[in-house]
């Protein structure tokens, strides 16, 4: 297993356009595989999930303090122009994520440190998908709600 989880690793950072992010990432999985395999342990393996967090966590924090949000660089691909409301929404929902992070990183680690690996594996290997997906959708109806109503703004001024 820990082999397995080094090569995705490493399959990723090769393929990672930021280099940089995808070495971290690898070097921190590599960590985690080389200490399940010469410990004969899965706690290390366990930790995973919370790594992902941690790196994502990193990631769109990064991107608050050197800008712009990761979110609002998602949001540019599709409205160049984007209004100064979007901005605005687009570093609350980064700053959102860098929560969401947080919460669901705390949860991997408190399933992997105290809980049965039964508990473990339904929260990492379902319901912490669900709740990202959760998320992303709560998020895009918000944003969709927040383009209506800014369109609609728009049209009364023109």
């Amino acid at each position: 297993m820990a082999l397995l989880l080094l090569a995705l690793a490493l399959a990723r950072a090769s393929m990672s356009r930021r280099r940089l992010e995808g070495a971290a990432a690898a070097a921190g999985a590599a960590l985690l595989a080389a200490a399940a395999w010469a410990g004969n342990a899965w706690l290390p393996l366990k930790l995973y999930p919370v790594m992902v967090n941690v790196v994502l966590l990193a990631v769109f924090a990064a991107s608050l303090r050197w800008g712009p949000p990761l979110v609002e660089r998602l949001a540019r691909l599709r409205e160049p122009d984007l209004p100064p409301a979007g901005v605005a929404y687009t570093r609350r929902a980064t700053q959102a994520w860098c929560g969401f992070f947080v919460v669901n990183g705390s949860a991997a680690l408190i399933t992997a440190l105290w809980c049965s690996d039964a508990v473990w594996a339904l929260y990492n290997g379902l319901l912490s998908y669900g709740l990202i997906g959760l998320f992303f959708a709560t998020e895009w109806l918000l944003r969709q709600r927040l383009r209506r109503r800014l369109q609609a703004v728009g049209n009364r001024h023109a």
